[in-house]
């Protein structure tokens, strides 16, 4: 199974607004969101991670690193360490919750091993951008997020550790506590180690560490920092995860062309209202899908037996229905971002979708498995900034 360690964490010096330096993942970030965050603090980390301008940006992004490290804007802790990440916020259904998990330097394993799992196929997707920058800058800026079927390691967490960083943004409070004991680290590296890691957001930034591993290695006799990457780990376990849908957004094929493909296998029948989040909670309790058109929406209710050879994915659905169709697929998060895209054209039909089941992700997991691609959307999102890996540092 894969090694996990501490590691000596480079963060933020006492005394920065972490609100206004850590941002969201590079990978949701729109060019307007990285304009208004570099624009709110020289030190903001899309500086180094979304790295702007020409054939220089990345040799820049590094420049800024060390700037930040030499200036004392970032800080390496003294020893090695894993740190405790916490999110606290209210869900769609008004509960409080904190989802708990450990952030520390996950083994870079072939693809195939078995021991860190890709959970959904991905869509192709050019990696030269990370792979550049992590050439350039020899670290690691945002973990990839990883499940563990340990059962257990969210009490392995409970017990509070040294607080290094606090900040609320869009409702959600990130909380990262360090923890330095010896005893204490043993046990939680025992304890990750002894599942395999289910990739649960950061399939590219994976397969980039392993890119840069063995280009570290063809090089150089050792690098040890290349052989380990940043990562996130929680439980596979209901009350330590929140997942979104992913929706699907249609074009060249015409909504009525769509609704016509989709009658083979679901009853689909025009609904009446706006589309609020109500809709959204109606999906799940009854089993049903939308369609969205240009001027309307419909529900789209499978058909008895029409999946029975099928896993219970709506995204695996929507594959096997429309596999011969036309349309191309694109896929989008959130229901408003969803409407608009219809509305203005950008597509010329959108199926909403319901969020997959924690368990059919340990199904997923345990029988070695791949879904759709885009087929969650783990929330809250990991600030990135709050930890950074030195590869160097040791």
């Amino acid at each position: 199974m894969p090694a996990f360690e501490p590691f000596r964490a480079v963060r933020y010096a006492a005394g920065h607004d972490l609100a206004a330096v850590t941002a969201p993942p590079y990978d949701v970030l729109s060019d307007a969101d990285v304009d208004e965050l570099a624009a709110r603090d020289r030190h903001n980390i899309v500086h180094v991670d979304v790295p702007r301008g020409g054939d220089t940006r990345y040799s820049q992004a590094a420049i800024t690193l060390q700037d930040w490290l030499g200036g004392g804007a970032l800080v390496v802790d003294n020893e090695p360490s894993f740190t405790i990440y916490r999110r606290k916020f209210t869900d769609a259904a008004g509960r409080q919750r904190e989802l708990s998990g450990v952030l520390g330097a996950l083994e870079v394993v072939d693809e195939g091993s078995g021991e860190v799992l890709a959970h959904e196929r991905t869509t192709p997707k050019a990696s030269t951008d990370r792979l550049e920058l992590t050439r350039a800058t020899h670290a690691n800026l945002s973990p990839v997020w990883c499940l563990s079927a340990y059962a257990g390691l969210s009490a392995l967490l409970d017990e509070p550790g040294e607080p290094v960083g606090n900040v609320t943004v869009d409702g959600v409070e990130h909380v990262v506590e360090r923890v330095t004991d010896p005893n204490r680290i043993a046990e939680i590296s025992k304890a990750v180690s002894s599942t395999p890691a289910l990739i649960a957001d950061g399939h590219h930034r994976y397969a980039v560490s392993r890119q840069y591993r063995d280009e570290r290695r063809a090089e150089y006799d050792e690098d040890p920092g290349a052989e380990l990457t940043l990562a996130f780990v929680g439980e596979l376990v209901a009350d330590q995860l929140s997942v979104e849908a992913i929706h699907r957004l249609y074009s060249r094929a015409l909504a009525d062309e769509l609704a016509a493909t989709l009658a083979a296998r679901f009853d689909v029948e025009p609904a009446d209202g706006e589309l609020t989040r109500d809709v959204l909670a109606s999906m799940e309790r009854d089993g049903r899908l939308v369609l969205i058109r240009p001027d309307g929406w419909d529900w789209l209710t499978p058909m008895p037996g029409a999946f029975d050879d099928v896993r219970a994915l709506d995204g695996l659905w929507l594959e096997e229905t429309l596999g011969d169709s036309s349309a191309e697929v694109t896929y989008q998060h959130g229901l408003d971002q969803v409407v608009d895209a219809v509305h203005t054209g950008r597509a010329t039909a959108a199926i909403l979708i319901r969020p997959v089941s924690v368990e059919e992700i340990r199904r997923t997991a345990d029988e070695r498995l791949l879904m759709p691609p885009k087929s969650t959307f783990f929330t809250p999102k990991l600030r990135t900034g709050l930890v950074i890996r030195d590869l160097s540092a040791g």
